[in-house]
């Protein structure tokens, strides 16, 4: 198959979607990707695409075209500017493409609107369009403190019904997500399809840890506003004076602020590191005797399932969590952690210790792992994927 991918965000940035390409070219597939300019999560244009370098590349036989697209920086307005940049730009060019492709995949984070592009192209040469939702919009504005009864707000929720009625199969990772589209967009449950995200193979477990009388715990991802990871450092506050050491791995707009209420609470037991690049992600796990997930409390949020999950799963390690909704239910259901209730330090902190005085942390690394192997395989999630293309292109 030729695939035609459509994605705002796409390598050196830290999203599955660049694995996923590079696996569907493994099997045979001719892939091309329309993306913009890497500049997530710090909202600077990365080194070596400056000045409009780089704006067509090959990587590991995916042939890459990258839209200008407005830095991110910080701020509401810089956000807007840097989501609708993209959405013009790509728009635009994938006009320029020639009838040479047999699907259309959008894989769809925010903001909704990078979706327009794979919309305008299926359209005009009728191919099919699939899209792969992993954030929820206009929900996600919600969550980023839009009200629901603003003009922007029932703005984008008009957008948001056109794109979402305007593609032929929506694949969604978590399986709360169907409800809300039936519900909010009248869309028919036959044109949705479940396919949770698997992790990284670089990510195969990396096993338990031996206790050496300090209580290691890791945090490894974006560090921004929904992801609550002021949860962990006021949980490691009331911990701070027990054995137990807390790594945080990953950028984000919250981290300058996170480092200040650590240091202005002389919390010694909390280390800062820094986004690093996928590759040495696993050995930092490595170090860990358990993960942390933190989200906030909030009822879309609750929804989700985030990809995190999937990479700490696949890395047998256990999980203790502050979250709600379909992720706790996941966790619960492995029998691999932890939970307390989203945005709770004070549970939180009681499941770590739970956890520091827990005689069989082995086991709960093995569920872990199984439950990953049982439920979000790579090879399962590339051969349904697969699959929805070919069932796609042959109606």
């Amino acid at each position: 198959m030729k695939i035609l991918v459509i994605c705002q965000y796409y390598y050196p940035e830290p999203f599955r979607i660049s694995d996923i390409c590079e696996a569907l070219v493994r099997r045979g597939h001719e892939v091309t990707v329309v993306t913009g300019v890497p500049n997530y999560p710090e909202g600077k244009i990365y080194q070596g695409y400056e000045n409009g370098a780089k704006r067509e590349e090959i990587i590991n036989g995916v042939k890459v075209y990258r839209c200008y697209t407005i830095p991110r920086k910080t701020g509401a307005v810089y956000r807007l500017l840097n989501y609708s940049s993209y959405s013009y730009f790509s728009s635009r060019f994938v006009g320029l493409l020639p009838d040479d492709f047999d699907v259309v995949f959008i894989n769809q984070l925010s903001p909704v609107m990078m979706a327009k592009a794979g919309i305008k192209y299926a359209k005009k040469y009728k191919k099919p369009c699939v899209l792969y939702c992993l954030d929820l919009w206009p929900k996600s504005l919600a969550v980023g403190g839009i009200n629901e009864s603003s003009l922007i707000y029932r703005h984008y929720h008009r957008v948001s019904a056109r794109i979402y009625r305007a593609v032929d199969k929506i694949l969604i990772t978590s399986r709360s997500f169907s409800d809300y589209f039936e519900k909010e967009f009248e869309i028919d449950k036959s044109k949705i399809t479940y396919l949770p995200q698997y992790a990284e193979e670089i990510f195969e477990a990396s096993g338990y840890q031996e206790p050496n009388g300090v209580c290691n715990l890791m945090f490894a991802g974006n560090i921004g506003t929904a992801q609550s990871v002021i949860t962990i450092v006021k949980a490691a506050e009331l911990l701070k004076d027990e054995p137990i050491r807390f790594h945080l791995v990953g950028s984000g707009i919250e981290l300058d602020s996170l480092k200040e209420y650590a240091e202005k609470h002389r919390l010694n037991s909390i280390f800062f590191y820094g986004r690093k690049p996928l590759e040495e992600m696993p050995r930092y796990y490595a170090t860990a005797d358990a993960m942390l997930l933190t989200l906030q409390a909030d009822p879309v949020l609750s929804l989700t399932l985030p990809g995190k999950l999937q990479s700490y799963m696949s890395a047998g390690k256990p999980v203790i969590a502050a979250i709600d909704g379909e992720a706790q239910r996941v966790i619960e259901e492995a029998r691999c952690g932890y939970c307390s209730p989203a945005e709770d330090a004070e549970a939180l902190a009681g499941n770590i210790r739970r956890f520091a005085d827990e005689k069989d942390k082995q086991t709960l690394a093995r569920n872990a792992r199984t439950y990953y192997e049982q439920h979000f395989d790579k090879r399962a999630f590339m051969d349904q994927l697969e699959d929805v293309f070919e069932s796609m292109i042959i109606r």
